[in-house]
């Protein structure tokens, strides 16, 4: 069967086509990704909106904890909490916040306490202030089911999706179904970039060794997360109707809303999974900047030299203006000043490779200002191992990113049985 499904049938068939169930025999779920394979033209709709066309008949009527924030929208920017609490076959009774909050607002690591949703009435709980930022059973008491909507950036540090790993072990546990709401990964499905997470730096920055940029989606994510790494929960996936993994987010049509505080455009989540790693350095990836995550800086950068050497290496996709940066007052590093800094500008965002574009830039920054340059005790954590830091104290960086690239190439292979989209 294709599709998109035609208008007069009937929802059934449309969930048929849009939903997948886990854990499952991964030749199914490589059969179901076939199946609805969708046709040129179709309209992108999020998997909420799928969900909410004809609802599984077993969550019919059932008590549901929402875990979602201000990127669970429809098409029309439409809440999930909104959405889902008017419906009369299902009912609302508790709200699961991530990092950010439940609105998306709050800053980077601030913890956020419990609350009532104004609008519903819906008590808010917030998975941040827990011990390992997972729902607490005290949470699930009155729950049926978990229903997750988060959107995805394509970059493995994200905590997101961490949380719902951690809301999978829950529901586990309790023995209760979780739906995943999928949507697509706004950076697109086919581009795999950086190494596997050495499982002995696991942390919330990274539960699962999948590379620093994967190109699945948080349904895809799921999926694999359920049946290779045992979580056993029991997974449903309402997958996204009519995405192909080739497209961006500023190919389908879908609205777009910032993912936090600090992630504010395309070009911003294209070059994340690779600026991030200025987190671990004494540079500032950012942060209380107006273009957080596309602009890197330091008070002793010499940013007009370092820009004119990277761009006489002449990396695929990408060149480096010499800027100055205004640093907000709140802002962790450098705050309240006007320093140096460089914008990366995107030229082709399907040759851009931010991972590999990142750690050259990071190792050029450090030739060039030995003294002033350094590490936090975040990198290995963000990178995912101790390697990078190594590589580019050693002078083996070069060496090391080839080796990354085999490991993306072997991962985007081994990653097949869990992909839901063409």
């Amino acid at each position: 069967m294709k599709a998109p499904v035609a208008a007069a049938l009937v929802p059934a068939l449309l969930l048929l086509a849009s939903c997948a169930r886990t854990p499952a025999p991964a030749a199914d779920s490589a059969s179901v990704a076939r199946a609805s394979s969708p046709d040129a033209g179709a309209v992108v709709r999020p998997g909420i909106e799928v969900f909410l066309a004809d609802i599984p008949a077993a969550l019919r009527g059932k008590r549901v904890a929402l875990i979602t924030n201000n990127s669970g929208i429809d098409r029309s920017k439409t809440l999930d909490i909104d959405l889902i609490a008017q419906r009369k076959d299902l009912k609302l009774v508790a709200l699961l916040a991530a990092e950010h909050g439940i609105r998306g607002d709050a800053p980077a690591g601030e913890t956020i306490g419990d609350e009532k949703d104004p609008k519903t009435g819906v008590p808010v709980y917030s998975l941040y202030k827990s011990e390992d930022h997972g729902p607490t059973p005290e949470m699930l008491k009155d729950v049926d089911a978990i229903i997750y909507d988060l959107q995805e950036v394509g970059g493995r540090t994200w905590t997101y999706v961490s949380t719902m790993a951690l809301a999978m072990q829950a529901a586990a546990k309790q023995k209760i179904p979780f739906v995943v709401l999928d949507r697509p990964n706004p950076i697109g499905g086919e581009i795999v970039e950086g190494a596997l997470l050495d499982p002995k730096f696991k942390s919330f920055v990274g539960m699962y060794p999948i590379p620093a940029r994967h190109g699945m989606t948080v349904g895809e994510l799921a999926t694999l997360f359920n049946q290779k790494y045992g979580i056993g929960a029991d997974l449903t996936v309402i997958r996204a109707a009519n995405w192909r993994r080739s497209q961006w987010l500023n190919q389908t049509g879908l609205p777009w809303v910032n993912p936090s505080p600090n992630l504010r455009s395309l070009a911003a989540l294209t070059s994340y999974p690779g600026t991030v790693y200025f987190e671990g350095t004494t540079l500032t990836e950012g942060r209380g900047t107006d273009r957080p995550f596309e602009q890197i800086g330091a008070s002793w950068l010499n940013a007009p030299e370092v820009a004119k050497t990277m761009n006489e290496k002449r990396l695929p996709g990408i060149r480096f203006e010499a800027i100055t940066m205004a640093v907000a007052p709140t802002a962790a590093k450098f705050k309240g000043q006007t320093i140096p800094g460089i914008h990366f500008v995107i030229t082709d965002q399907e040759a851009y490779r931010p991972v590999r574009t990142s750690l050259i830039l990071i190792d050029e920054i450090r030739k060039q200002h030995p003294r002033d340059f350094a590490w936090t005790t975040t990198i290995d954590r963000l990178t995912g191992s101790d390697k990078v830091r190594l590589a580019i104290e050693g002078g083996t960086l070069p060496a090391l990113l080839d080796e990354w690239d085999r490991e993306a190439a072997e991962f985007r292979e081994s990653r097949k049985p869990y992909l839901l989209y063409p």
